[in-house]
């Protein structure tokens, strides 16, 4: 098996002790900053405390609440002058959450996105479209820099206009993308409607994240667009893109762990759960000067898959992100996640590329109602026909998430597209007191 760097080759122990020995220079650096001296203090941690991979669990939990009391430069474990950019949230809650990088963690950080490329299949020769924004999004550049560490030829076109994206990719012979899995199925739809068979471009790999997504939309845009998507999984707080990505074998998120330590907790209780179960993905930085991080709670929910890869690949894999602990609908005293709706809506074919999930307020009781795109075949004047589909997916999301949500059939492209990430769930029950 071809691996891009040395680091990917690493046996199980090998992996374990460069681990270790990064996390206890880790654990030295982040007391540089008051608040980490503070807290591992207080919990009687010091680098020589660290004497195993299971000592991490002394070490308290880091949240993003934590990061926005510490902005602006609460957590710099470097001087100021050493930091070169800084990524932020957009802060719409309250103080950003801020990242700050210096010189090498950049570079170590684009190395990481370019093994990750490579893992995918992208090579030196492919032609790397970037349709996502270039500013505080750290999906833009660090895909970016990645691919130009590769040694791809990189059109950066950003996000939207599409038009001129497919100008590029017929003008260019794109051969790669980095894409957001609702943009992808957009595109798909537009293609189609203007007689445009995807089979025609030069596309063949598409590189899709930043917002999670089911196996079943990853299916459905690799036979609309004739190319195969891979799945990867990063957080600004952890760099960016970079943190987890698919091989080629398409079958879990290799994790990078020499540059990070995973940990999956109960969200609730915080222990670690079983191995292969489900529960909220724990990291720590392992190569970042700037700006370490302690077990960072990331509300993201996975598990790791057990078993060796087929790929030979050592690093642990992560599966697709299920959605967010905090992202959890609670409806009738049932805990419903947006991506259970999402696996069923995407797995039929009447269903276009589109759905929202509407949280509504009747007098005191709370209801579902989740408005779905009809391909226009489907869309006929025929009520009995659209009774039959609108009859036939409430009957699937009740066998999936154990209530009746009210279905509302909608004509393709009806549903607003969002600019960036979808907002798939819109609460309108603080609107109705």
């Amino acid at each position: 098996m071809e691996f891009y760097d040395a680091a990917e080759a690493l046996s199980r122990s090998e992996i374990e002790r460069v681990q270790l020995k990064r996390l206890q220079k880790t654990v030295e650096r982040v007391r540089r900053c008051a608040f980490y001296a503070e807290r591992l203090g207080a919990a009687g941690v010091t680098p020589d405390s660290i004497r195993s991979l299971d000592d991490l669990r002394r070490i308290p939990f880091t949240t993003k609440d934590d990061l926005r009391s510490q902005y602006p430069h609460g957590l710099l474990c470097t001087d100021r002058e050493e930091i070169v950019r800084l990524h932020a949230s957009s802060g719409t809650t309250g103080s950003p959450t801020v990242v700050c990088h210096t010189r090498e963690d950049l570079d170590s950080w684009a190395s990481l996105m370019a093994r990750s490329l490579f893992c995918a299949g992208v090579r030196p020769a492919d032609v790397f479209l970037n349709t996502t924004g270039y500013h505080m999004f750290t999906g833009g550049l660090g895909m970016h820099y990645g691919a130009e560490r590769l040694g791809c030829m990189v059109v950066p076109s950003g996000p939207g206009n599409t038009k001129r994206q497919l100008k590029f990719i017929q003008d260019f012979g794109v051969t790669a993308a980095h894409i957001i899995p609702s943009y992808a199925l957009y595109l798909a739809q537009w293609l189609e409607a203007r007689d445009i068979d995807p089979a025609t471009l030069p596309l063949r790999i598409a590189c899709i994240g930043a917002e999670p997504h089911t196996e079943e939309a990853r299916r459905r845009i690799e036979e609309l667009m004739h190319l195969k998507a891979y799945n990867s999984y990063g957080l600004s707080e952890m760099n960016g893109p970079g943190v987890a990505f698919e091989c080629v074998r398409q079958d879990g998120m290799h994790l990078w762990e020499d540059a990070y330590v995973a940990e999956i907790i109960d969200p609730v209780t915080t222990e670690p759960v079983a191995e292969g179960e489900v529960g909220e993905l724990v990291l720590t930085t392992l190569c970042r000067r700037g700006m370490p991080i302690l077990r960072y709670r990331t509300r993201d929910l996975t598990r790791f898959i057990p078993g060796p890869c087929a790929c030979g690949r050592v690093h642990r894999r992560i599966d697709r992100i299920k959605g967010r602990a905090d992202d959890m609908i609670i409806l009738k005293g049932v805990n419903i996640y947006p991506m259970q709706i999402e696996q069923v809506l995407m797995a039929m074919p009447e269903v276009g590329q589109n759905y929202q999930i509407l949280l509504e307020r009747e007098g005191v009781v709370d209801q579902m109602r989740v408005r779905v795109e009809i391909k226009e075949e489907f869309f006929v004047e025929d009520m009995r026909a659209l009774g039959a589909i609108q009859k036939r997916i409430c009957s699937r999301l009740r066998d999936e998430i154990l209530i009746s949500p009210r279905v509302e059939l909608v004509e393709t492209a009806s549903i607003p597209k969002e600019e960036g990430k979808a907002k798939r769930v819109v609460d309108l029950r603080e609107k109705a007191e």
